[in-house]
């Protein structure tokens, strides 16, 4: 059952920023003991949201595991990067860098989305911060200064 949907809104529209933020906030949930899934709307996003995970942070090792073709991630590693859920191994933190709304939404006690200032982005955002809102899942938002800590 989803407890709390966190929608992390950035002032900038340079994707690396957004990116770099989704490695904080994952590095973050991953030093919680947290299993997180982090849903991308393309195979090239997994993958450069994977190279970067690598490298975002030299003081940094957080573990994790590109999903593709279907196939289920190991369950003992707690960071999952995928294009698409059914199939992934279950989480504690549902991180949806994809423009849709994600599917089996109840298998995630907690959600976070990042928007930034994309307007593209803002808008898919704010058609699935209404769909969260229709589902009555509690929501928060977060304005955050992309240098500060998570």
């Amino acid at each position: 059952m989803t407890e709390r949907v966190d929608f992390y809104v950035l002032k900038s529209a340079v994707a690396i920023k957004r990116w770099t933020f989704a490695c904080r906030l994952i590095e973050k949930a991953y030093l919680r003991d947290l299993k997180v899934l982090v849903l991308n709307d393309t195979l090239a996003d997994a993958q450069g949201l994977d190279d970067l995970l690598w490298t975002f942070n030299e003081r940094s090792f957080v573990p994790h595991q590109l999903c593709v073709d279907h196939r289920p991630g190991d369950p003992a590693t707690p960071v999952h990067l995928a294009v698409t859920a059914p199939d992934t191994p279950q989480a504690d933190l549902l991180l949806n860098l994809a423009d849709s709304l994600p599917v089996n939404l109840q298998r995630y006690a907690r959600i976070a989305e990042i928007v930034d200032a994309d307007d593209a982005r803002r808008r898919a955002a704010r058609e699935r911060f209404k769909a969260y809102r229709d589902l009555k899942l509690s929501m928060e938002t977060h304005a955050i200064d992309e240098t500060a800590d998570v």
